[in-house]
C-alpha cells in the first residue's frame, strides 16, 4: 500500500470521502518548530468545499483537530496527528453508482484492483483525502519558514484562458484577492467568466496551476532516482485530476537551441552564485542550484458531468448514467493549497534529507 509520502519528514493519510473523517499522522518533523492550529486551519479554508459559488456546495467545516506531537504550540519531535472530521456526507447521493463505472472515474479500476470498492463519493479515491495533505503541509511550511524558504501556488489557466506573463512579473501577494486565485486581474475576471460558462452547461473545465518556490538553498535533491523535480513531479502526478508537471522551460524549452537554454553562472555583488536565467527552474542534475523552483502543473476537466454519458456496470452491460450529488466545475481554485502542501512536503524533507548528508 502506498499512503505514505517521504523518507524522513514522512507523512501517512488516512480515511474516505463518506467515512468518519480523513486525517494524516506527520512522522519526522524536529522538535522546537512553533505550529499555531490556525496557520493549519487557515491553509485548509482555502482548500475546503461550499467557499465560494464556484467550488462544489458541499458544506464542509474542515475543522482540524491536533491529537498528539505538539506541546505548548510547539512540536515535541514525537508523531503529530491531525483530524478532520466528515460532517455533510451525503451518501444517497451515489447510490446510483454502486454497481456502475463513471467515466473518467476509479471505479472501474478500483474493482479491478481490490475486487470490491467504497462508491460513496469515491472513498478513498475523492479528492477529499487531499485535505489531510494541506495541513500536513501547513506544518511543513512551518519548517521551511524557519530556514527563509517560502512556497506559492497560483491558477495560471483554465481551459484556453491564460495568464499572458510569466510568474516574474506578477503580484504574487495577490493570489487570495479572486474567486479564482489568479493573481492577474484581469486573467482572473476571463477565468471566472469560463467556469461560470461550464456550470451554466453541467460541463467542467479544466487547467493548468503555476508552482513557485522561493530562497531554496542550493544543495537539495538526493540522486540519481529521488531528484528533486522527480519527487516534485511524483508529488503533483499523485494529485488528483493531474495529468501533467514541466518544471523550468518544460516543454516549450524544447524549442530552444542550447546556446539560449543554458543557464550561464556568474557571481553578484556580494559574491552568491547566481545564473543569468532560470531555464532548469531552479534544479541542475536533480539538486537545487539556488535560484527559483518554478513548474506547471496539468489539471484536466473534472469527471463527473450533471449530463448523461454512455457506461458500463460491473456487469458489463451498457447503460446511460447521469451524474448527481455536489461538484466542482473547475478544481483548480481549490487545488491551489493542494499543490502548495506538496511543494511544501517534498522540500521539508528534502532539506532535512541534505542537513544528513555533510557534516
Amino acid at each position: 500500500m502506498s499512503n505514505t509520502f517521504g523518507s524522513l519528514f514522512r507523512i501517512t493519510t488516512f480515511g474516505e470521502s463518506h467515512g468518519a473523517g480523513i486525517g494524516v499522522i506527520i512522522d519526522g518533523c524536529p522538535a522546537g518548530v512553533a505550529v499555531d492550529v490556525t496557520h493549519i486551519q487557515a491553509a485548509l479554508d482555502r482548500r475546503r468545499p461550499g467557499q465560494s459559488d464556484l467550488t462544489t456546495p458541499r458544506k464542509e467545516a474542515d475543522t482540524v483537530h491536533i491529537q498528539s506531537g505538539l506541546f505548548e504550540g510547539v512540536t515535541t519531535g514525537t508523531p503529530i496527528s491531525l483530524f478532520i472530521p466528515n460532517a455533510d456526507q451525503r451518501s444517497d447521493d451515489y447510490s446510483h453508482i454502486a454497481h456502475a463505472y463513471r467515466a473518467s472515474h476509479a471505479d472501474y479500476t478500483y474493482d479491478a484492483k481490490y475486487g470490491r470498492r467504497d462508491y460513496r463519493g469515491g472513498g478513498r479515491s475523492s479528492a477529499r483525502e487531499t485535505a489531510a495533505r494541506v495541513a500536513a503541509g501547513a506544518v511543513a511550511a512551518k519548517l521551511l519558514a524557519h530556514f527563509g524558504i517560502e512556497t506559492v501556488a497560483y491558477v495560471s489557466a483554465v481551459g484556453e484562458v491564460e495568464v499572458p506573463v510569466g510568474y516574474e512579473l506578477l503580484d504574487l501577494s495577490l493570489v487570495d484577492s479572486n474567486l479564482v486565485r489568479c493573481p492577474h486581474p484581469e486573467t482572473a475576471a476571463l477565468m471566472e467568466a469560463r467556469i461560470r460558462a461550464a456550470q451554466a452547461a453541467h460541463d467542467t473545465v479544466g487547467g493548468v496551476i503555476t508552482g513557485v518556490a522561493r530562497h531554496v538553498p542550493a544543495g537539495l535533491g538526493e540522486p540519481v532516482f529521488d531528484k528533486l523535480p522527480a519527487l516534485l513531479g511524483q508529488a503533483m502526478l499523485s494529485i488528483n485530476a493531474v495529468k501533467g508537471f514541466e518544471i523550468g522551460s518544460g516543454f516549450e524549452g524544447t524549442k530552444l537551441p542550447g546556446s539560449q537554454h543554458n543557464d550561464e553562472f556568474y557571481t553578484d555583488a556580494v559574491g552568491a552564485v547566481r545564473t543569468r536565467t532560470n531555464h532548469s527552474g531552479g534544479s541542475q542534475g536533480g539538486i537545487s542550484n539556488g535560484q527559483d523552483i518554478y513548474f506547471r502543473v496539468a489539471f484536466k476537466p473534472v469527471a463527473t458531468l450533471l449530463q448523461p454519458q454512455q457506461t458500463i456496470n460491473d456487469q458489463g452491460e451498457a447503460i446511460t448514467l447521469v451524474g448527481r450529488g455536489r461538484h466542482d466545475a473547475c478544481v483548480l481554485p481549490r487545488a491551489v493549497p493542494i499543490v502548495e502542501a506538496m511543494t511544501q512536503l517534498v522540500l521539508a524533507d528534502l532539506l532535512l534529507r541534505a542537513r544528513a548528508n555533510r557534516v
